[in-house]
């Protein structure tokens, strides 16, 4: 979801990505390396601990892990932690827990130097995130929210892929914008005071030291690889199984009549800020 498109979401969608673990964990995305770095240099952890908030089957826990960071990772759903263990099973120093994040509790005195939530913020209770955040870090300790937005370069392409999307009532797909739509870089939502989730922490209070970062780059997909992607997304898998199947085949077709996959601008969009 972008953040400029954040509304009230019914959360049980966040429990359906456990029925396809595997193709989640084959098929999305994962975040930029130069994200990760912006992250680390911003927490500065010291060999402190970082917890991490709904972390799926690991896209964004490994390459955290192996820059050395020790992880806290909750997960709700055991399917998409059984993938998470075993995608991190070379890394001693991450432990995974399974519950809710508004469920969880640390066992024992924890007080974490960083908490990351990859794709995972707007499941969050919107009306304790803010509390069980503060809750979780020492003071000084930083929050890190993050995901990915993309958008096609080909103009007949996306043109194309809107009207599938038109023809089944898909608002909001991950292709529904041309990538010319996300203006040069830095495309700094960030730096807009008011914007989602900048408004959210100003209006908290508690924290400090906002900040914002956009990373770009150029990545091709397959046919295969993107219609397995989308078939991942939550709001792929809350369709009717016949519906589902019919808008991703119209995808496939258009992809196919296109070359076989699809070019897009992917981002990744960083905001950061630290408890006072």
């Amino acid at each position: 979801m972008a953040p400029r498109e954040q509304v009230e979401v019914d959360r049980t969608r966040g429990r359906v990505f456990g029925e396809v673990a595997e193709l989640y964990d084959a098929t999305r995305p994962g975040y930029p390396q130069p994200l990760v770095r912006e992250v680390l240099a911003y927490a500065a952890l010291g060999g402190r601990a970082a917890l991490e908030v709904g972390a799926g089957t690991g896209k964004a826990t490994v390459p955290f892990a192996a820059a050395g960071t020790p992880l806290v990772c909750i997960e709700p759903d055991e399917r998409m932690a059984d993938v998470l263990r075993r995608n991190t099973a070379s890394y001693p120093q991450v432990r995974v827990e399974i519950a809710p994040f508004e469920d969880w509790r640390p066992s024992g005195s924890r007080s974490f130097g960083l908490l990351l939530a990859a794709t995972s913020w707007h499941w969050i209770d919107p009306e304790r995130r803010w509390d069980l955040v503060h809750g979780a870090l020492a003071p000084g300790g930083a929050v890190a929210l993050f995901w990915t937005l993309q958008g096609v370069r080909d103009a007949e392409v996306h043109a194309a892929l809107a009207e599938v999307d038109r023809r089944h009532g898909m608002a909001n797909a991950p292709h529904g914008e041309p990538a010319s739509s996300f203006g040069d870089v830095p495309g700094n939502w960030g730096a807009v005071p008011g914007s989602w989730p900048d408004a959210e922490c100003r209006r908290d209070g508690r924290f400090t030291d906002l900040r914002a970062h956009r990373f770009r780059e150029e990545r091709h997909w397959d046919t295969d690889r993107y219609v397995g992607h989308l078939a991942s997304l939550s709001r792929y898998r809350v369709l009717p199984a016949e519906q589902r199947e019919r808008l991703l085949a119209e995808t496939a077709r258009v992809l196919d009549a296109h070359g076989g996959g699809i070019a897009v601008d992917h981002l990744g969009d960083l905001f950061l800020a630290r408890t006072r």
